[in-house]
This record gives C-alpha cells, sequence and structure tokens, in this order.
C-alpha cells in the first residue's frame, strides 16, 4: 500500500469551503526548496487529486504554501500561509487540513 497528500482548505469566516485557492508543494532537501506541484482548490475545498502519491511520496521534509492573498479581497491580513512538515511513514495517508480566517489559521494532521 502506498501512501499520499491530500489537503483541504475551509474558510472559517464565511463558513464554506476556500474554493479557487492556489497551493503550491515544495520538497525540502539538501538545502533546496523544489516545487513539485501547483495547483487550485475545486469547489470542496480540495484538490481534485492527491497532492503526491506513489513512489514521488518519500520520507522527507516538504512544505505547502496556501496563497490566501486575494481570497479575503481587502479584508484580508495573510497573504501566503506555509505549512512545513516531515513524512516519516510515506506508505500512510497524511491529509493536510487548513482552516482559515481573514486574520487567522489553523493547521494539523488530518485523517
Amino acid at each position: 500500500m502506498s501512501g499520499y497528500l491530500t489537503t483541504h482548505v475551509l474558510d472559517t469566516a464565511r463558513g464554506r469551503p476556500a474554493a479557487g485557492l492556489e497551493v503550491e508543494l515544495f520538497r525540502l532537501a539538501d538545502g533546496e526548496r523544489r516545487l513539485l506541484k501547483a495547483t487550485k482548490t475545486n469547489a470542496d475545498g480540495r484538490t481534485d487529486e492527491p497532492l503526491l502519491e506513489g513512489e514521488r511520496f518519500a520520507r522527507g521534509t516538504y512544505e505547502l504554501v496556501f496563497h490566501l492573498g486575494g481570497h479575503f479581497g481587502e479584508a484580508g491580513f495573510l497573504d501566503e500561509v506555509p505549512v512545513r512538515f516531515t513524512v516519516e511513514r510515506p506508505e500512510e495517508h497524511y491529509h493536510v487540513p487548513l482552516l482559515v480566517s481573514p486574520y487567522s489559521y489553523t493547521t494539523y494532521r488530518g485523517s
């Protein structure tokens, strides 16, 4: 069984998924930050497919960058939210949800 990486963004200020949000995935290794994928969230606040899966999903340090800049318009305070995490067991499902409002965010390892 191979693992995979997913995300889900919820707009807690409006009580709905954050649709159309740009998300970038980077791998950090040997002092370099390499872009692996750039995508957008769908109407459900999720990406249409896993961000990374199979053999490409390996142990290591990754960073998701959520581009909130235009999502909240002038009411927004946050521009980009980086979430850096380590994958120790790439055979598992790693889910990184983000709960956002114009002035704060929360993340955790989901299921």
